[in-house]
């Protein structure tokens, strides 16, 4: 045929219809629903191929931009992997406002779910129903990564790479990782591995090839006894660790933290666990309802902005891993008025 003829309400997809004609097509013809039925064409427009071969065509729609990044083109990419002992503290949200947090500030941030057959971070984000290729098809060569990285639709900075939800983790390899990190290393200023609970084989792919570490912890013992685990196992396991490199940089981000609990002696304060950890503290997340509503909404909490606590919160954890001396806020409990003073002690009595 020399013109396709195609019903659509816009016309906004005329380059993208035009690449799918046959080579020797002349036209394409756009018409919408109501000209279709009186049989009347809106728009002919000639189409137009590339003149290059077919191998470099194929090149460039596998090859990553590498162009936005803030880093010197010589310089790669650095890994930061999120991770903890326990499960349920918040990983995966933290990472989520950590790597959206990173791309407000202009970094070029992908962020990867290694948690293998159980994958969240697309949900945090919103684009369940966007992914196509994952994880395991890229390091098993099914795809290539730009055929399998999301960008945001609020952040152009922001890419994510989901888990495979089919598969499980012995499908991770060394190799295929450590080939798709290398060439992520390329096209972003911040790879952040969104690490599953515990000390399995995905665990220990997402912090092999960390250059920094994020341990999410909350206020109570056995939380904070796993993340001292994993804190050690970072530092001997690592790939900076084996090869006698620099260490892994560690920070210690606090979630589900309630003041008001602190005070009342049943939880432990941010100087009881700084004091058993050792460990630079990044930031003390309080816990709120809205954390719980976007997740199920599919934004970031940190996109709250100032109209919430825990937002603000993981704004200051973006400054202060950028370098910025920030003051550490949320970790007092609030002043009860004179009536809520009143009638809490009057429900008491």
């Amino acid at each position: 045929p020399k013109s396709l003829i195609t019903a659509h309400p816009m016309h906004a997809y005329v380059g993208r219809l035009s690449s799918l004609l046959p080579r020797h097509a002349s036209a394409l013809v756009v018409v919408n629903r109501s000209s279709l039925l009186c049989g009347v064409r809106v728009a002919t427009l000639p189409c137009r191929f590339a003149s290059s071969s077919s191998s470099s065509s194929q090149a460039a729609r596998t090859e990553l931009d590498r162009e936005g990044r803030k880093r010197p083109a010589s310089e790669p990419g650095e890994v930061v992997v999120v991770t903890s002992g326990k499960g349920g503290v918040g990983k995966t949200t933290s990472a989520a406002s950590f790597s959206f947090g990173l791309a407000e500030r202009g970094f070029k941030t992908c962020v990867i779910d290694f948690d293998i057959g159980l994958r969240n971070l697309d949900i945090h984000f919103g684009m369940e129903r966007r992914v196509v290729f994952d994880f395991i098809n890229v390091i098993q060569q099914e795809a290539s990564l730009k055929q399998a990285l999301i960008k945001d639709r609020r952040n152009a900075n922001l890419h994510m790479l989901a888990a495979s939800q089919t598969k499980d983790k012995t499908a991770l390899n060394m190799d295929g990782v450590q080939k798709m990190l290398d060439e992520l290393r390329q096209s972003f200023d911040y790879i952040v591995c969104d690490s599953p609970a515990g000390i399995e084989s995905g665990a220990h792919h997402a912090m092999y090839w960390a250059d920094q570490a994020i341990v999410c912890t909350n206020p109570e013992l056995s939380s904070v006894r796993d993340s001292d685990k994993m804190l050690g196992i970072i530092a001997s396991k690592s790939k900076r660790a084996i090869e006698g490199r620099d260490a892994v940089r560690p920070h210690l981000l606090i979630t589900r933290y309630v003041p008001e609990r602190v005070k009342g002696g049943n939880m432990l304060s941010v100087s009881d666990i700084r004091e058993m950890l050792g460990v630079k503290l990044i930031g003390v997340i309080p816990e709120g309802p809205e954390i719980l509503e976007c997740t199920n909404l599919g934004k970031p909490v940190i996109t709250l902005g100032d109209q919430s606590v825990p937002s603000m919160a993981y704004q200051d954890v973006v400054s202060r891993f950028l370098g910025q001396d920030v003051p550490l806020r949320f970790t007092e409990p609030k002043e009860k008025g004179f009536l809520k003073t009143f009638f809490a002690r009057m429900a008491a009595d």
